[in-house]
Formats: structure tokens, C-alpha cells, sequence
């Protein structure tokens, strides 16, 4: 990242997607579809030169995102790396902190100071104490013991099946296949999914594939979940 767009307490969707560990693209519909709920700000869009896979230049965009909606978007995509981003913004302001920091010289900037200060301090606080239920959450409902099905993850996590099935469809987590839910094959891929073949027994029967969360897909889910649910609460605050 730029000095300029640290200085400007901006962070890029395309370092965000780093941070995260996803794909860039998958960052900057998030950021669209939380701008289209009233979560964030619509940021500025920027574009940008990267190289392709033959180290060619191309044009592609990315959004510059404030620091409080850039720890929406990361809650929103995957919890467990909040701290991550905490970190990186302290690194980054560090930087920039000797040349943007100035004596108070006066009583009344003195004060304004400290009231910043305590600022700072109360909302990271209150950050850390957001992200606690969410690690309870996590930690409470991850079973190591096997895959489950869809009704049982909702079960677990004491989910609606309809705003679930809803939750993940819009997330890019599942789509629906022949009336069946079928995970992307990324999520397939990181092992968060697996697929079940069977046959039904009744006088019709037929074979048919059903979708399990993996024990770490069981994990991964309820975090992003709980992420949904944080939000939720931000909004109708």
C-alpha cells in the first residue's frame, strides 16, 4: 500500500484480500453488497496496474476503504482474521506517526488530544469484546467427531434453515443444483465440504449426492455466521 492511501487512513480491497486469504473479487462483492445493505460507505474506486501470469502489466480496479468499514468487511468475510487486521493497521500508522504527530500547544489541544486517545482506546476495546462471542461461538459448536448434514448445522448453530440456506447462497457458499445445495468447489477444495453419495429406500429408489460440512467447514460456517449476526446487531442499533 501507498504512503498516500495510509495517510489517508484508507486500506485497498485487494490488501484486505490478502489479509483473508480470498480472492479479490470475492473482497469487492462483499464490499458492494454491504454498501447495497447502508453497512458501509460506497469507497472510492481506483484503478490500478498488477501483473498477469506473465508478469504483464493489466488494468483491473480496487476499492480504498476506510479503517471502520474495512473491519466490517473482514467480520463479514472471515472473523478469525479481525486480529489480523488490527495488527496492520497499527503497523501501517506507526509508520506514519512521527510525521503526522504534533505537540499539543495549548491547554484545549492538550485535552482534545486525550479524549482522542480514549477514543482509540474504548473502540478497540469494544472491538475485542464483539469478536469474544464470536471465538465462544466457534469453539462451542465445532465437532470434531464427523461430518453433518445442512439441518444439522442449523441445529447446531440455532439457525433458521430458510435465512441459512438464504445466508449461504448469498455468500457464494452453495447453489442450488437439481433442487440440491452443492458447495463451490473452492470451499470443496479447502476442505470445508464433502460429498455423500446414497441411495433412498423406498420403491422409487434412486441415487442421489448430499452436501456435508466438514468438521472445519463446521468451524469456518459459524464464524461467518456469527460475522452475519454481529452485523445484524450493528445495524439495528
Amino acid at each position: 500500500m501507498n504512503q498516500l492511501a495510509v495517510a489517508g487512513k484508507t486500506m485497498s480491497s485487494r490488501e484486505i484480500a490478502d489479509l483473508v486469504e480470498s480472492r479479490h473479487d470475492n473482497v469487492k462483492t462483499t464490499v458492494e453488497r454491504l454498501v447495497e445493505r447502508g453497512v458501509i460507505v460506497r469507497p472510492s474506486m481506483q484503478v490500478v496496474q498488477i501483473p498477469d501470469s506473465m508478469g504483464r502489466p493489466r488494468s483491473t480496479t480496487e476499492y480504498h476503504i476506510c479503517k471502520r468499514d474495512s473491519y466490517v468487511v473482514v467480520a463479514q468475510l472471515s472473523p478469525e482474521f479481525t486480529a489480523r487486521l488490527v495488527d496492520r493497521w497499527q503497523e501501517l500508522e506507526e509508520k506514519i506517526a512521527p510525521a503526522a504527530f504534533q505537540i499539543p500547544q495549548t491547554m484545549s489541544e492538550a485535552l482534545r488530544l486525550a479524549a482522542n486517545q480514549a477514543e482509540q482506546i474504548e473502540s478497540q476495546q469494544k472491538l475485542l469484546e464483539q469478536q469474544a462471542p464470536a471465538v465462544e461461538f466457534v469453539g462451542r459448536y465445532v465437532d470434531a467427531g464427523g461430518s453433518k448434514g445442512f439441518r444439522e448445522v442449523c441445529k447446531l448453530l440455532g439457525a433458521n434453515e430458510r435465512e441459512f440456506r438464504a445466508f449461504l447462497i448469498d455468500t457464494s457458499v452453495l447453489y442450488t443444483l437439481a433442487g440440491r445445495l452443492v458447495p463451490f468447489h473452492q470451499h470443496t477444495d479447502a476442505g470445508r465440504f464433502e460429498i455423500k453419495a446414497g441411495v433412498t429406500h423406498d420403491e422409487n429408489a434412486y441415487a442421489f449426492n448430499q452436501t456435508r460440512f466438514t468438521p472445519k467447514g463446521i468451524e469456518w460456517i459459524a464464524g461467518k455466521w456469527m460475522a452475519r449476526r454481529l452485523n445484524e446487531k450493528e445495524v439495528t442499533a
